[in-house]
């Protein structure tokens, strides 16, 4: 099943699982959202339902995996004989998603509820993690100078022995 989907001024076909990189959408990464502008739905082997201008009830659940910023675009104007230069550079702010589910019904899921619990299990496992690593690490730090004197005096000493010899 597929639907051609409208957010941002521009309208993307997708399908179940695809990615898509689209305009901002609010959020953060791993929260489901409901992108209601479905303009039409389709199946294989069937006629495609068309919306006027939108198909009523449907909807398409979509993860947000990324919120990033796309390449940068340079903008440059010139007039020639004028000595008239301006350099400008864009980044374009975007919302990576992944598409859970097409839903003519516009009911959410039970696979979409099960996508969001994973993803609460993991941001509480998290603080724990970084307890238990923080200990570790301190003590690393520690032994990392010791390691450092330590070469910094072998060094040194080769130096002194270049000069005697010659």
């Amino acid at each position: 099943m597929f639907a051609v989907i409208k957010t941002g001024g521009k309208q993307y076909r997708v399908a179940k699982d695809d990615y898509v990189i689209v305009e901002t959408i609010t959020g953060e990464p791993g929260d489901v959202i409901s992108l209601d502008e479905v303009l039409m739905i389709g199946e294989e082997g069937k006629e495609p339902t068309v919306g006027a201008p939108r198909v009523e009830k449907a909807a398409v659940f979509a993860e947000i995996i990324e919120q990033s910023r796309a390449d940068k675009i340079i903008v440059f104007k010139k007039r020639r004989r004028q000595n008239y230069r301006r350099k400008n550079g864009h980044r374009q702010e975007q919302t990576v998603l992944r598409v859970l589910e097409v839903s003519p019904t516009g009911t959410k899921p039970k696979a979409v509820a099960k996508a969001k619990a994973p993803a609460a299990e993991k941001t509480a496992d998290k603080p724990a993690a970084k307890k238990a690593d923080a200990k570790p690490a301190a003590k690393k730090a520690d032994a990392k100078p010791a390691a450092k004197k330590t070469a910094a005096k072998k060094p040194a000493a080769k130096k002194t022995d270049k000069k005697s010899k010659e």
